[in-house]
């Protein structure tokens, strides 16, 4: 009868001491136990050399697999991923890919299978996200389309202070504008780390964030000093709904990565800075984008054809408009009594128009800031179009 597998040993030990009794032949034994003398034989040998611990079952794999990875392949494969901790197996494929070319590399699964065993990564484990929610939100279709921007969070140094990094990427090619690690939320820090972004990379059509300091104010019109100067250069301010930052969600996931610049903590902001620097240029030339086909951002990306100009436009308002100065408090005189638009207009004019429905509509260059309530003596929020209305719903859809 052929060997039971619940207790292959016993049944070969038994083979063994009939074997050795005399009694029968290797044919005979064989043929009762229905295995052929190639394998009684080999049970034998086994049992001289090493005694009843060579009865024991055995693993049929082969040592050495037919398409097992080579071990200068894995070797490179490890020291990839020691040198970039932070790297996932298709990030380390694209990287080897590009630097040797002339090597049939493993796929991106086998890599994973070899970081594995290697005890280099572990399995992720599921993070239930809330469903994203475009609403009006515009889909970055090239280089400069929408610009995200933000700040990091902030963290404290060694040295005490704390550093919050202002943060500027493109939507579509994943480039990393501008990292910096500022003082505080204030226009003043803000504004000249945009200007340099302007000068350096051109101007970007739309520039989207959440509603904090120092892009957005909790204001009627919600806009702030530097959204305001954005208006001027021609750029379209989008804020993502309040306590939605999966609307942004790009540039969230950008953060997290941006934490490999950021531990352990630096010493100052300059030594901070000087990180934030080496990591740009590795994030924008050295690391592949699983977004961009492993491509680098910086292979994606090109600078916009809009300049920073040196004097900014004033608003040309047609003649039919009634156009009001902005006093330095933020209000206007209308019809006898003062309606606040909002400070960070002091000094702007703004036109104030007869809409369709017979509402005085106010807007900064071609911005609607809201609808001025008569009865009421004070600046309304202009009603939020339902998905599907005007232009900002077909950019969603595109």
């Amino acid at each position: 009868m052929p060997w039971q597998e619940s207790c292959a040993v016993d049944e070969r030990i038994r083979f063994i001491a009939e074997y050795n009794s005399g009694l029968w032949t290797m044919t005979e034994l064989c043929e009762r136990r229905g295995i052929s003398r190639k394998t009684g034989y080999k049970w034998l040998d086994r049992y001289r050399m090493e005694g009843p611990a060579g009865l024991a079952v055995r693993s049929s794999a082969p040592r050495v697999h037919g398409r097992a990875t080579a071990d200068n392949l894995v070797e490179a494969i490890e020291a990839l991923r020691d040198q970039r901790p932070h790297w996932g197996p298709r990030k380390i494929v694209a990287k080897l890919i590009a630097d040797q070319p002339e090597i049939r590399w493993p796929s991106a699964s086998t890599v994973g299978e070899i970081l594995k065993r290697a005890g280099k990564i572990e399995g992720r484990r599921f993070r239930r996200r809330a469903p994203p929610r475009l609403g009006q939100l515009t889909v970055p279709q090239h280089a400069n389309h929408v610009w995200a921007v933000d700040h990091k969070g902030w963290v404290r140094l060694r040295d005490g202070s704390r550093a919050e990094p202002l943060t500027m990427t493109d939507g579509f090619s994943r480039f990393l504008i501008s990292v910096t690690a500022t003082g505080s939320t204030a226009y003043e820090e803000a504004k000249p780390l945009f200007e340099r972004a302007f000068r350096d990379y051109g101007l970007p059509e739309v520039i989207r964030s959440d509603n904090g300091a120092p892009f957005a104010s909790t204001g009627t019109t919600g806009l702030t000093m530097l959204s305001a100067w954005w208006i001027k250069l021609g750029i379209r301010h989008e804020r993502i709904d309040p306590g939605q930052p999966q609307q942004n969600g790009r540039h969230e996931r950008f953060h997290l990565t941006l934490l490999e610049a950021m531990r352990p903590a630096a010493a100052n902001r300059a030594d901070q800075n000087r990180r934030f620097v080496a990591f740009t240029r590795d994030y924008n030339e050295e690391r592949p984008h699983q977004a961009l086909g492993q491509q680098t951002p910086i292979s994606v990306y090109t600078p916009s054809r809009r300049t920073m100009p040196k004097r900014l436009a004033e608003p040309d308002y047609p003649a039919e408009a009634a156009v009001r100065q902005v006093r330095s408090n933020g209000e206007i005189k209308w019809r006898g009594y003062l309606i606040h638009i909002s400070s960070a207009l002091a000094g702007e004019t703004v036109a104030v128009e007869e809409n369709e429905a017979g509402q005085w509509q106010v807007r900064f260059f071609e911005v609607p800031l809201g609808i001025i309530d008569n009865d009421n003596q004070r600046l309304r929020r202009l009603p939020v179009p339902a998905l599907g209305d005007g232009q900002s719903a077909k950019e969603d859809r595109s």
